[in-house]
């Protein structure tokens, strides 16, 4: 079964999120299986990994935006580095950039990528089992290989969507519906929703089965989806949850070169301890008290704003008698009011921007993993966190529903229902009562370090879902 993966990231080639952790590890994992060979296609970026791997160029031609003519490479890495077929597309002016995202012409962007890529399939007459098409980026796919001509030879190939996060749907004025393939105008209502050209709403349509990352998020989607809840609600019946994993080559304390120093299930008091101290040398923080942090985008789905009043509200009220510690960037609102905060608060540290190493090294390192998140499709960093033997807070929402059970309930970490100050606040002062009980703390931190959160049962679940 050859299966394609359509992402505009993919770890450790461009990251923004945990998608890109996602189709970095779910091929990789999906090609232990035999018989299955899973490969992944996205954009190329100009990144370290791209000029330090070899690639080969597979294909060269044309396709057309509106009255513009684009040329398309695609290149494939030599190497198989990461355990799958990796292909780079290529097109000059719109797909070779530094970044995935944040471009004013983004939209035109994503569109070359779907138009590219299905363009190189057709004329190379490659037909896979399946296109796996992961968010709103690569949503027009399963459109265009059944309305427009181009793509006749992909026609009846089977297509999956999984919603990595609903909050963002690309939609788009119809406008630019001339920069995409030719299609027969009365088929516009597939890609239409409230008057705009949706790009997830039409993967929902015309895909054969589509998936959300966890079955909590998959449940609330019926209820809360940014206008598109009636839209799920009729097509039901293709409707999945699946967890996504973690990949635990490279989350594993004991191996991860990222530490200062690693450590398993049997040294975790000691190995955490040390790279606590070393964090908190390098940070200014007091390695003796609780240590709480916060990684991830600056953005309200991620509760990013409750943050600074989080923070203030639980070192005043414990009198100074915990630290916290941020690795983040975004909302440019909430990174100057933690620059001002940081300046009165000397149990408080930020390193704004976002470093893969300093995230290794806090999950090591913190007691506490704080996730006030509005909106957790799946969420990784309770996992990681896990993983490193820290214990999770979090909003009771989402994948975190999936992964993390209260305490009082015999579960990994501690649970609170309202995505406001007061309630995270609240579960900060209970986190702080179990790490003062040494050996509670322990046990639940083997506990935690003994889940299996690896891509293989869901990597299955996926496979489960493209043979059916």
């Amino acid at each position: 079964m050859n299966i394609y993966h359509l992402s505009m990231e993919c770890y450790p080639v461009a990251k923004v999120g945990g998608l890109a952790d996602v189709v970095g590890a779910l091929p990789k994992y999906q090609n232990k299986v035999e018989g299955i060979n899973a490969k992944v296609v996205m954009p190329w970026y100009n990144k370290p990994f791209v000029w330090e791997q070899e690639f080969e160029i597979v294909f060269d031609g044309f396709i057309h935006q509106s009255h513009h003519m684009f040329q398309v490479q695609v290149m494939k890495e030599k190497s198989n580095a990461l355990g799958f077929e990796l292909y780079l597309v290529k097109i000059p002016g719109l797909l070779d950039r530094d970044n995935p995202y944040g471009y004013w012409d983004e939209s035109q962007q994503f569109l070359a990528f779907q138009h590219g890529v299905l363009h190189w399939l057709s004329a190379m007459q490659i037909r896979p089992d399946v296109l796996h098409c992961h968010d709103y980026h690569t949503g027009l796919v399963p459109f265009m290989i059944e309305n427009c001509p181009d793509f006749q030879f992909l026609k009846g190939v089977k297509t999956i969507g999984t919603i990595h996060n609903g909050e963002y749907q690309g939609q788009m004025r119809w406008s630019m519906a001339q920069y995409m393939p030719w299609f027969d105008s009365w088929k516009g209502g597939l890609l239409d929703w409230g008057g705009y050209i949706n790009p997830l709403a039409t993967m929902i349509k015309c895909c054969h089965a589509f998936n959300a990352v966890s079955s909590g998020y998959m449940e609330e989607l019926f209820y809360n989806f940014r206008g598109l809840e009636s839209l799920v609600w009729q097509e039901k019946g293709k409707a999945h949850g699946i967890i996504n994993g973690i990949d635990l080559d490279v989350w594993n304390p004991e191996t991860d070169p990222m530490l200062d120093f690693n450590y398993n299930k049997s040294s975790a008091s000691e190995g955490k301890w040390h790279n606590k101290q070393a964090l908190c040398l390098e940070y200014g923080l007091n390695p003796d008290l609780p240590l709480f942090s916060f990684i991830g985008r600056f953005a309200n789905e991620k509760g990013a704003d409750l943050i600074p009043e989080i923070a203030k509200n639980a070192i005043e009220q414990t009198q100074g008698g915990i630290n916290i510690m941020i690795l983040g960037s975004g909302d440019k609102a909430i990174e100057n009011r933690l620059r001002e905060m940081n300046h009165v608060y000397v149990n408080l540290s930020i390193d704004l921007g976002y470093k893969e190493y300093l995230s290794h090294k806090i999950y090591a390192s913190s007691d506490f993993l704080l996730m006030p998140s509005r909106v957790e499709p799946c969420g990784l960093n309770q996992m990681y966190a896990m993983r490193y033997g820290t214990v999770p807070v979090v909003r009771y929402t989402g994948g975190l529903r999936d992964t993390v059970q209260d305490v009082t309930s015999g579960g990994a970490g501690l649970n609170f229902k309202n995505a406001g100050v007061e309630d995270c606040v609240h579960a900060i002062h209970r986190a702080r009562e179990i790490f003062w009980n040494k050996d509670y703390l322990q046990n639940l931190i083997n506990s935690n370090m003994n889940f299996d959160f690896s891509w293989d049962k869901s990597a299955e679940n996926y496979l489960n879902l493209y043979r059916n």
